[in-house]
């Protein structure tokens, strides 16, 4: 009985957090997974229909998710390239024992910890297209005012700029440390064996970062994919659709248009595009990944 009982303890110790995680994460999942084989409505969830994949169907067919879809990507895409490709070099340059350098990468981790409400809000303003900051430096230099946030064509774009602005400080603190953590005598042998710079970069930095890389790559990929605050603070989705994503499609299916089973489909659509996307990440990066 003694033998069973410390068998069992690690396990028991660990049931609290595992009854947790199944009760807000594994459960939410396989019941919007159930919920999208139906059609149901928030206003009268007594009719529910079994539909089958009529409503992932639907969601696919629907050129305003095609679009949302490509909105998503391209803005996936660009936030993680700049937002890490910029933290690296930012972290390259910061990383120094000089009291400026440390008062720089409390500056530059600002924006991380101020809230998103705050940001959208900040921005909003600065992108005013009458009193807007950035439209009375154009003006200085003699250049036309501009409509942030109310053009098609640069409204997605101003949204891109704002999340690399938020993201950017969080990464270069990430990437800090890990160049850190890289010991001081491998770039002293380069630089007995006077490696250029650019092959130090390339041959020692980057591959002893590859860990905190990959972190970051993952992160920020999940991070993008979920975005919602500054789209629905700052544009609603429009102009014309134009800065829409997928959550905020999905919110705008299930409480604006009532349609709980669409939203539910586009939400099962947008995990398993994280989870792809995640497991690719792993393959690709397992071999070029170096562990310490």
């Amino acid at each position: 009985m003694s033998d069973l009982l410390h068998t069992l303890r690690p396990y028991l110790y660990i049931t609290p957090a595992l009854a947790f995680f199944g009760a807000f994460f594994f459960f939410p999942i396989a019941y919007v997974i159930y919920l999208s084989f139906f059609d149901w409505s928030l206003l009268n969830l007594e009719e529910i229909e079994w539909v089958g994949l009529a409503n992932f169907g639907e969601v696919l067919r629907d050129s305003d998710f095609r679009q949302v879809l490509g909105n998503t990507i391209m803005y996936t895409f660009s936030t993680v390239l700049l937002g890490i490709g910029i933290a690296f070099f930012l972290a390259l340059w910061l990383n120094r024992q000089a009291k400026i350098f440390g008062f720089i990468q409390a500056a530059v981790f600002s924006p991380h910890i101020i809230s998103l409400v705050s940001v959208a809000m900040l921005w909003m303003w600065l992108m005013d297209p009458q009193y807007g900051l950035l439209n009375a430096i154009l003006e200085f230099f003699g250049l036309p005012a501009y409509s942030w946030l109310a053009d098609t064509n640069s409204a997605l774009l101003s949204l891109i700029l704002v999340s690399v602005w938020k993201v950017v400080g969080y990464n270069t603190i990430v990437f800090i440390a890990g160049l850190q953590s890289i010991p001081k005598d491998i770039y002293e042998a380069a630089s007995l064996d006077r490696f250029p710079w650019w092959r130090t970069l390339t041959r020692i930095t980057i591959p002893m970062l590859s860990p905190t890389i990959f972190f970051l790559l993952v992160i920020n990929t999940i991070s993008s994919f979920q975005v919602f605050d500054t789209i629905y603070i700052m544009t609603q989705g429009g102009p014309v659709n134009s800065t829409n994503m997928l959550v905020f499609y999905i919110y705008e299916q299930g409480i604006d248009f009532y349609n709980g089973g669409i939203a539910s489909a586009a939400s099962v659509i947008l995990l398993g595009m994280i989870g792809v996307l995640t497991m690719l990440h792993f393959r690709l990066m397992e071999k070029r990944v170096h562990y310490r």
